[in-house]
């Protein structure tokens, strides 16, 4: 009898050792999902989320239901019958439930709201939102279709034009071109994410203009896309997951021998950690702002081939892994703006409109760029970083000594190439370094003193991270001259 009484006790504990116990400083203990349209098995953006919602409440014990958005006009009555029912954080799906996620998160501040694709700026504590480098993970795509098109005629089918398709659409783009100048890139939106059979009929017209690669980034819009284009012979790319296991069955669906890759956005690693943030007391939890996920904290990537290996040289996978990890370590920039998904302007446009401005700044930079016969370099080459001197920078210099300069390009060039740096640094960056290389191969040092970025002892970081396509601006309070 006491054998059994034993071993029954053992079993008992066995199995509350696998029942999971919230931490005891846990700001919650229950979780909603709200999708946007469409449903948690959807095979793309609903469906990533859901995985990382489930795997939190799975590992913390969590109360939890979801619910799935039939129309946008469902999107407060769904967080409404989340907070009726007692739940302690919401988490809901897409960007266009930003309005409607703010406002929850305004009226009711004893629950969590966690926004997927959802850019928060001075919000609520209660709220925080994921966004992600999508125009990372489009460039990496279109890097993969860049080195295989044979046509040079490659295409994108999108979703809704809210700003992470367009940063997939435009990085796609950018990235094909970074590997093959000579590319055309078609491409279309399309005012739904559930659309599979409009993303069909647009694969259709690409294939005929003469697309051989075909990227979708439109939840099942996209899907429905590749998948006919995969049918038809056209290689494709996939969107936010791996789309070979969800769109294409695990190979069981026609096609699936053409599916390439998918630009890999973590969702599921943005919603886990976003909940475990809470779990954790609070830790991690920036409220009122963003959770960004980036090449630089693996938050992007690119799906291996599976079934279409064979029609992916090693090299290209080489490259596109170069190309990953330029992006992680900045020496490659996509050119597109993170939060809008808008093409950014070069390094050249920006000094030309600055120097327009009402009060300008580089009026004598841009005079010393184009005297240097550099402009046609900063709008094509790059990435660079530019410490970029201001007029009165360049007003401080002894007398005569502009002058000299602008009459002697050869010495000109020399001290405006001083100034640039290449790859993109940003500040977050910069302030780490001891030194830095220019692109005339000298030294420059970098120093924190007072809180401030001073290069060489002498030029003063005025202004950061001012972002261009090829590249980023760290404006200076004075000209540093190269060694002699």
């Amino acid at each position: 009898m006491a054998r059994k009484l034993t071993l029954l006790f053992a079993a008992a504990l066995l199995i509350l050792s696998a029942v999971p116990v919230l931490a005891q400083d846990s700001l919650i203990e229950s979780v909603c999902l709200v999708t946007d349209i469409g449903k948690i098995n959807d095979g793309t953006f609903n469906q990533f989320a859901y995985e990382g919602f489930e795997r939190a409440f799975k590992d913390f014990g969590l109360d939890n239901t979801f619910i799935e958005t039939q129309a946008p006009t469902d999107y407060d009555t769904n967080m409404s019958r989340c907070i009726d029912d007692g739940y302690d954080a919401i988490v809901t799906v897409g960007f266009l439930m930003t309005d409607a996620t703010l406002k929850r998160a305004q009226e009711t501040p004893g629950v969590y709201f966690i926004g997927v694709d959802q850019f928060v700026q001075n919000g609520p504590e209660n709220y925080v939102g994921l966004i992600f480098r999508e125009d990372q993970a489009g460039f990496l795509a279109g890097a993969l279709a860049g080195q295989l098109t044979k046509s040079n005629v490659i295409a994108g089918i999108y979703g809704i034009d809210v700003p992470a398709v367009k940063k997939f659409r435009n990085g796609y783009e950018q990235g094909a071109r970074f590997v093959n100048p000579n590319v055309t890139a078609l491409g279309v939106y399309i005012d739904s994410f559930t659309a599979p059979d409009r993303g069909a009929s647009a694969a259709g017209q690409f294939l005929g203009e003469g697309a051989d690669v075909i990227f979708g980034a439109g939840g099942q819009t996209g899907s429905g896309g590749i998948t006919r284009a995969a049918q038809e012979g056209a290689l494709v790319i996939g969107v936010d997951q791996d789309e070979f296991f969800t769109t294409f069955g695990s190979g069981e669906t026609p096609g699936a021998e053409n599916l390439v890759s998918s630009a890999i956005k973590r969702v599921d690693n943005a919603v886990y950690q976003a909940i475990e943030a809470l779990v954790n007391g609070g830790e991690g939890w920036v409220g009122g702002s963003n959770i960004v996920m980036s090449a630089d904290n693996d938050g992007i990537g690119f799906a291996p081939a599976h079934l279409a290996a064979d029609k992916v040289p090693q090299a290209v996978i080489d490259r596109t892994n170069e190309i990953l990890a330029g992006l992680k370590d900045g020496s490659i920039v996509t050119g597109v703006d993170p939060i809008s998904g808008d093409l950014l302007p070069t390094i050249a446009e920006i000094v030309i409109a600055q120097s327009s401005a009402e009060t300008p700044e580089f009026t004598t930079l841009l005079a010393a760029v184009q005297a240097a016969g550099l402009a046609e370099t900063l709008t094509s080459g790059g990435p660079f970083t530019v410490f970029a001197p201001t007029d009165a920078a360049f007003a401080a210099l002894p007398e005569g000594a502009l002058e000299g300069l602008l009459a002697d390009t050869e010495a000109l060039t020399n001290v405006l190439l001083y100034h640039v740096v290449p790859g993109a640094v940003l500040a977050e960056t910069v302030v780490g370094l001891s030194e830095a290389t220019t692109a005339q191969g000298s030294p420059i040092s970098i120093e924190v003193k007072d809180g401030s970025v001073v290069l060489n002892g002498s030029a003063k970081v005025v202004t950061t991270d001012i972002l261009a396509r090829n590249g980023v601006i760290h404006v200076i309070d004075a000209v540093i001259l190269p060694p002699q």
